[in-house]
Formats: structure tokens, C-alpha cells, sequence
């Protein structure tokens, strides 16, 4: 004890050091870049007006200049501002000024007069607005000295920094450098002051604290006992890492030195210690009240990808009896669902809430691709697709007749509650309060490409004054309180998952070039496999992967490179994962290597189309394979 205070006394001191030369970002109004003068960007729906600071200013009246006459379209305090103007006319131009006003209300200045035109957006153009609005979180309201996200934007702590929520932001910023937002070098730099910044932070064997003071650098307690190790926060940074280090492959010194701080990161964490030696593993450790938390990690829920990094750790891995005695929880109804709702058969999750919040099947998926993922449990595609049109068919239902909702307006998950607080929603008794989040179903997109993106236009083009402010869509919006409602607030964990349907739009799209929208996921991907690769080769993958069950930078959805196997043959390499696989092919019957070899289709049904005739015979006969 005395040894572990000594050093984060130190550690304390250097931060100290390094935060008093930059200051904490406190002030919403002014987090984006200053400008030098007025200017004015039009989307599809709304006018986007951005101005420079005027001395004296309390406030700033935003003017609309129309058929000759100046009507008010809002004050602010910011220095910037969202108009709305579709409700005017569509596929428009729109003038403006924007008048600073003084503390007596008295106009002390006003801009030159700055004109912008509102267009129809298509499908990708909306999506790509929303992104670059969205990626402004992780990268403008960023805390300046570390580059981590903050908790939300309107945390009362100005100073609190959250570790899970910077994983899915370090996955933004690949996202933004994909969509173009920022060059790759600026990603890079912005990654290296991360890193640099986590290595400094105090570990508790290797895992992170769920949130730390920016000002001091030490952690924030969650709760009277949660003052240490988080892993489950830990593994969604992690997951993060290291879809960084897959994506930046260069062989600069930049890239290079990025990488190898990442492995090293990754290397310490240790996931082993957090058994406690048994066939669990757990949430907590503190160094002041060790395992007193006693929460073990337990299904069905959003922490799946936790055992994927323990399992896959190439120093601190844990044996898979931890996964089936602990993870697998076989209490009824908690774990495996097996239950009808609305003609959707759901194999798992919490059957009184009808499968449970969506973020269960968003945050451990921002890195870990479903796709083809299986085990005796589920078919994960098929599961998480399912789990999302559960909720959407819930909200249409709408047994408890909130206000809005229908095919355009779902998604129950864990955000700010209206009128207040906080709460993971679901479907349920008592878990359904006619507050939607946005994240919900936009995170939802690779699953529900179409349903998503009926959410998404009804809260832009219709509810957008109320549900969308300078970093995308608030994080919840109700329509069932007098008049709709939004939070008008952000939470770094819920701007993070809609970035990676962004990056699969934009892979889908680089495989397929001559689509003109993304392919369905598992569009015929026995036929790709056929022609691509050797049968029994790629059967070999599939169960190498499920052996190793290494998340290693997110496969298609966040990196170029799809390294799942490879880089399993990698960190497993002295675990002899090889044998293990080849040991079992041996037990297989060869119609049980062809039934392997057909996945789940994407429409409900439990087994997947028959493999081509010829393609069977081919196999059988030893000429395919």
C-alpha cells in the first residue's frame, strides 16, 4: 500500500506539471476553432453559422434577411448557431446577420451580412453530416491536455475524463480520418498525446479507472469502493487501441512508435488478476478495498468483448472455464432467452425486457465484428440483428402509447433520462419511459441499415430544432412530456458506436465499388468464400478465430486490414492454437466440415442456404479443397 501511494503521489506531481500549461476546456461556447469572421455552411435541413468572439458580448441575436424584412431566429450565448429552415422552404438560400449584444441587451456590434443554401441530402450525404458532426466530440471538445473524451458535455466535474468512452473515441478518430475529417498525420499526432497520456495515468494491474481528474490524474471514484481497476471499461479502450494499431500500418517513426506504445499498453493489462484465482472474473479491484465490489461479469449484457481481450492477452489470458462457468449465465431468463417476441425467436438475452438495452449489442461490436461469429450460444450476427428489430417492433407496438413512436422513431438504451436522470431503458414494465435515444438506432445501422435510417431523417428533418445541436443528435429526445424534449446534452459513450457504421458503409462500398448503396451483410458469403479461398482453409480460420477469440482491430467494421486470424496465429502462437484446431478438424465428420462451412442468412432462419451442388461434390471428391 505503501509503495503503490508513493507512486501516485509522483505520478500526481508530474501531472501537475504538464496540466498547469493547459487549461481545462470548461466553456461550451467557445470549444470549436475561432474564426475570423462570420461564416455560414447549409446542409439539407438547417444553416450552420459560425462567428468570431466580440469583446463585451453576453449574448448574440442571429437575424434572418427575408423578402426585405430582418425577423429573430434565436439568441445565444455561443458563438455559433443551427437554424432550421426547412419548415421555410426546401432547397433554399438564406441570409443572415448575427448582432452582439452587451450585458443591458444593447447591440454593441454586427456582422456583414453571409448567405447559405439548403440542398436535398441523399442517404450517404445525411449519414456523413451526422458523422462529421458527431466526430466533433472526440476531436474540437476533446480535453486539451490529454486528447481523452470527456464523461459529457455537461458534466458539473469540468475536469472528468472517461477511459471506455476515449475507446470509442480513438475509434472515431480512425473513422475521421477515413471520411476525411482530419489527415492522417493530425490522427496520428492526437493518438500519440493519448497514449502518451494513458501510460501516465495510474493502472491498478494493468486496467484503468473508469474515469480520472484531468487536473490531477488521479481517479474519480465511480462509486465509495470503485476507486481502482475497471476492466470492463479497460476492454473497451483497449478494443479501441488496438483498431488503431491495426489501421496506422506505416512505416514512419510516428506510426511505428504508435503501435509498439499500444502493444505494450495491451501487454500489461493484467485480466488474469481479476479472477481472483477462480472461474470468474470481475468488474473491480481497488488498492484500498480490493475485490470488496464483488461484481462479477456476468452475461448477457454489453461486456462480452471483456472475455474476448482476456482470452486473446498474450501475457495475462484466462482459461475458458473462466468464460463458460461465469460469462455463460445460466440463471433463467437472464443469459439464454429462447423467446418468441413479435415472430422474432431471440436466443439470448434478458427475457422480462425483451433482450435488454441496445447498447448491449453496440459496445463490444464497435470492435468485434459479428459477422460469422458463432459458437454453441448464438450466431452473433444473427442474434444482434434480431436483439435490434425486437426493440424496433416493441416501440411500434408501443404498449404504453408514448408519444411518437413508430418505424421512425425507436431505440431504448442506457442515456439520459427525460425529464431527468439517468437510466438504461428497454422494453418492459417499469424500463420504458417515452424517452428515445438517438444512439440507439444509428448505432443500429449495420444491422438495420434501412430501419436506421428512417430514424435518422424523422429526427433531423423533422425534429432536428429540438434533437440535433453542434456535435449531432442530443442523447435523448421525448415527445411525451407537453411539447418534445431533448436533452441538449452529449455522453462520450454515446457518440462513439454510430462512428463505426460509417467505416462499414465505407468498406462495403471499397469491395464492392459498383453498388450504388452498402450490401447487405452476409449477401450469399458462402459464394464469396468459395471463390476467394480454399474450403477446408477457411474452415480452418473459422475455428481458429473461435479458438482464439481475438478482437484484434475490428475487421472490416474499423481497419483496413481484416486480421482476425492472422493476428490470432500471432499472440497465440506459444499457446499452440494450431494443434488445437487441427485436433479437432480430425473429430469432424466431412458433413460436418461442409455444414461448418454454411453461415447463418440474414433472414431469420436458424441454418443458412445449402452450399452449390457441384461446389459439395467438388469437396467430397477431393477436387475443391
Amino acid at each position: 500500500m505503501k509503495k503503490t501511494g508513493l507512486l501516485l503521489s509522483l505520478l500526481t506531481l508530474l501531472w501537475y506539471c504538464g496540466a498547469a500549461q493547459t487549461p481545462v476546456q470548461t466553456d461550451l461556447r467557445s470549444f470549436l476553432p475561432a474564426v475570423g469572421r462570420i461564416e455560414a455552411a447549409g446542409y439539407d435541413s438547417h444553416v450552420e453559422l459560425r462567428w468570431p468572439a466580440v469583446s463585451g458580448a453576453e449574448s448574440y441575436a442571429v437575424y434572418l434577411l427575408r423578402d426585405g424584412k430582418k425577423s429573430l431566429r434565436g439568441e445565444t450565448p455561443n458563438l455559433y448557431y443551427l437554424d432550421f429552415v426547412a419548415g421555410l422552404g426546401r432547397n433554399a438560400v438564406y441570409t443572415y446577420r448575427v448582432a452582439a449584444l452587451g450585458a443591458d441587451g444593447k447591440q454593441l456590434s454586427e456582422t456583414p451580412q453571409i448567405s447559405a443554401a439548403i440542398s436535398d441530402f441523399s442517404d450517404e450525404q445525411l449519414q456523413q453530416m451526422v458523422q462529421r458532426y458527431t466526430f466533433r466530440y472526440f476531436w474540437d471538445f476533446a480535453d486539451p491536455l490529454t486528447g481523452l473524451a470527456y464523461e459529457r458535455s455537461n458534466d458539473k466535474r469540468a475536469d472528468c475524463i472517461t477511459t471506455g468512452g476515449s475507446g470509442f473515441g480513438v475509434m472515431g478518430i480512425v473513422a475521421g480520418v477515413r471520411n476525411g475529417f482530419v489527415t492522417r498525420p493530425e490522427a496520428v499526432a492526437r493518438l500519440t498525446k493519448i497514449v502518451g497520456a494513458l501510460e501516465k495515468l495510474p493502472r491498478f494491474h494493468g486496467a484503468w479507472a473508469h474515469w480520472y481528474n484531468t487536473r490531477t490524474g488521479q481517479p474519480y471514484h465511480f462509486s465509495e469502493k470503485d476507486n481502482g481497476g475497471d476492466l470492463v471499461e479497460t476492454a473497451f479502450l483497449v478494443q479501441g487501441l488496438l483498431a488503431a494499431q491495426g489501421y496506422f500500418d506505416g512505416n514512419d517513426a510516428a506510426e511505428k512508435a504508435l503501435r509498439d506504445r499500444i502493444e505494450q499498453l495491451w501487454r500489461e493489462v493484467e485480466w488474469s488478476h481479476y479472477t481472483q484465482g477462480q472461474n470468474a472474473l470481475y468488474w473491480h479491484w481497488s488498492p484500498d478495498y480490493g475485490f470488496a465490489m464483488n461484481h462479477p461479469i456476468k452475461g448477457y449484457d454489453e461486456t462480452f468483448v471483456t472475455y474476448i481481450l482476456a482470452a486473446a492477452s498474450p501475457t495475462f489470458p484466462i482459461d475458458k472455464k473462466v468464460y463458460d462457468d461465469c460469462w455463460v449465465n445460466r440463471k433463467e431468463g437472464e443469459f439464454f432467452c429462447a423467446t418468441d417476441f413479435y415472430g422474432i425467436m431471440l436466443p439470448l438475452g434478458k427475457r422480462a425486457q425483451m433482450g435488454g438495452p441496445l447498447f448491449w449489442v453496440h459496445y463490444s461490436y464497435t470492435g468485434l465484428d459479428p459477422r460469422g461469429l458463432a459458437d454453441r450460444f448464438a450466431n452473433y450476427w444473427e442474434q444482434n440483428r434480431r436483439y435490434t428489430l425486437v426493440d424496433r417492433a416493441y416501440c411500434i407496438d408501443n404498449p404504453y402509447r408514448w408519444v411518437g413512436y413508430g418505424p421512425d422513431f425507436w431505440g431504448l438504451t442506457a442515456c439520459d433520462a427525460l425529464p431527468e436522470g439517468y437510466r438504461a431503458h428497454t422494453p418492459g414494465v417499469g424500463e420504458d419511459f417515452g424517452t428515445i435515444a438517438p444512439t440507439a438506432a444509428l448505432s443500429s445501422m449495420p444491422y438495420t441499415p434501412e430501419e436506421s435510417m428512417a430514424v435518422l431523417k424523422n429526427l433531423y428533418r423533422n425534429l432536428g430544432s429540438v434533437a440535433f445541436g453542434i456535435m449531432g443528435f442530443y442523447d435523448a429526445v421525448n415527445l411525451s412530456l407537453g411539447e418534445p424534449r431533448s436533452t441538449e446534452s452529449y455522453i462520450a459513450i454515446d457518440q462513439g458506436p454510430p462512428q463505426r457504421d460509417r467505416l462499414e458503409r465505407l468498406y462495403e462500398k471499397e469491395r464492392h465499388p459498383a453498388r450504388t448503396r452498402p450490401a447487405r451483410l452476409y449477401d450469399q458469403p458462402q459464394n464469396h468464400r468459395i471463390h476467394k479461398m480454399k474450403l477446408m482453409t477457411n474452415l480452418k480460420n473459422i475455428l481458429f478465430t473461435a479458438c482464439a477469440a481475438l478482437l484484434t482491430q475490428g475487421c472490416h467494421m474499423t481497419a483496413d486490414r481484416g486480421i482476425s486470424t492472422d493476428g490470432a496465429r500471432h499472440f497465440f502462437a506459444d499457446r499452440q492454437i494450431d494443434r488445437r484446431v487441427d485436433s479437432v478438424m480430425r473429430l469432424m465428420t466431412l458433413d460436418e466440415k461442409i455444414g461448418q462451412l454454411v453461415l447463418y442468412s440474414s433472414h431469420f432462419t436458424t441454418t443458412g442456404p445449402t452450399l452449390p451442388k457441384n461446389v459439395e461434390e467438388a469437396i467430397r471428391n477431393g477436387t475443391c479443397g
